[in-house]
């Protein structure tokens, strides 16, 4: 059985600490996802030609990290939860400098091909991350950010675990592209951050966590796969979807997540042939992305996502098409404006309700990149099978 060793583990600070910020306030986008996992995501490297750099690549990268961070005073930082009553308290980033983690492992019997050929996600992947099971809130006593270079037996695999009560995936890739820009030399990185303006700042205080801890749930034991989509196949099912429902508007991205929907319903009917189709609802989450609808300035660091939420029968979604899910999922998107998005921000206020673990799931996943993929977390063989079938 593979296994990872830990060669060391750090705080690692800001190089300069000259940044003047000292607190940055958590707006409802943030607030909403203090109880569920952080995220996590991770990249692939075959190790480099060169056996110099194969010898400093680890400190090379844990320095550049170091001066990353200069630019992301909200990293190296805490959060901070404020009591204003005994029953309500405000939470904010304490910019605080205490460092980020960065972590140094070696998997040595682990191949780049292990990762990339294996049907499902081999368990060990799992360990290439710091920071696991550890929820949003924790981030009042444990790193906000942490980051592990795992050195395979032909490769490296950084992976990267961000408290998602700070971020979202938009300003995640903002800091791991900057990174990637140090790393390569640059003394400043391309896109100035942004942090949250006084437009959405609201002193908003909430009952202690405690209070409102998640049910307890545990997941069964699942299995992940990563499945691929060609280039071909996805404008085929991008044309079948507009062709069936007459238009032209549905995406790339609507309609492969419809033959998902779709693929969904029917593996769940299939699995169960007690299965009453017409008397279930099935209902798909979409993460809504505020950023281009408010607008927001470029950079901007923080949250800036919410909830959209289509129903619809097994029965309707089966039967109609998948151009008919592909509209559905078109016309939701299609609602939603600089008007909707801060209408949830109001709305939040008033009625703040933070973001549970389900059966339904908030995992944030792990992803590998490759060409094109749609990554999936529940797996069975009867799935992957009802996948190839438009």
């Amino acid at each position: 059985m593979a296994k990872i060793e830990v060669k060391s583990s750090c705080l690692v600070p800001m190089v300069s600490n000259a940044n003047a910020m000292t607190r940055m306030d958590l707006t409802p986008w943030d607030l909403q996802l203090l109880l569920p996992d952080p995220i996590q995501k991770g990249i692939l490297f075959h190790k480099p030609e060169s056996e110099e750099l194969q010898n400093t690549i680890i400190h090379h990268l844990k320095n550049s990290f170091s001066r990353t961070l200069d630019f992301f005073p909200p990293w190296p930082a805490a959060l901070a939860p404020l009591r204003t009553t005994i029953t309500r308290c405000v939470f904010f980033v304490d910019c605080n400098n205490a460092g980020a983690e960065f972590t140094h492992a070696v998997a040595s019997d682990v191949s780049v091909l292990d990762i990339l050929e294996a049907k499902y996600i081999p368990e060990i992947v799992s360990s290439f991350f710091p920071l696991n099971g550890i929820p949003n809130y924790e981030g009042i006593s444990k790193p906000l950010l942490g980051v592990q270079v795992t050195e395979l037996a032909d490769g490296l695999f950084i992976g990267c675990t961000a408290n998602h009560a700070v971020v979202d995936g938009a300003s995640f890739w903002h800091f791991f592209n900057s990174w990637s820009e140090i790393s390569r030399g640059f003394d400043k990185i391309s896109k100035t951050l942004f942090l949250n303006g006084d437009f959405l700042i609201i002193s908003l205080s909430l009952s202690p966590l405690e209070q409102n801890q998640l049910l307890d749930f545990v997941p069964p034991p699942l299995l992940e796969r990563v499945f691929h989509f060609s280039k071909e196949n996805v404008a085929k099912l991008k044309a079948k979807a507009n062709s069936e429902a007459g238009s032209d508007k549905i995406s790339t991205l609507q309609a492969l997540l419809a033959h998902l929907w779709r693929s969904v319903v029917r593996c769940r009917h299939l699995q169960n042939i007690n299965y009453n189709l017409s008397s279930q609802d099935v209902q798909i989450t979409l993460i809504i992305g505020a950023r281009a609808r408010i607008p927001l300035p470029e950079g901007y660091f923080g949250n800036a996502i919410y909830v959209g939420k289509i129903g619809m029968s097994d029965t309707e979604v089966l039967q109609n098409g998948l151009g008919y899910a592909g509209m559905k999922i078109n016309e939701l998107v299609a609602q939603q404006s600089s008007e909707v998005a801060i209408r949830f921000v109001e709305d939040w206020v008033e009625n703040p309700v933070i973001m549970r673990k389900s059966a339904a799931g908030h995992r944030i996943r792990k992803h590998i990149p490759v060409k094109w993929v749609a990554p999936i977390q529940y797996v069975n063989n009867k799935l992957s099978k009802v996948l190839v079938q438009a």
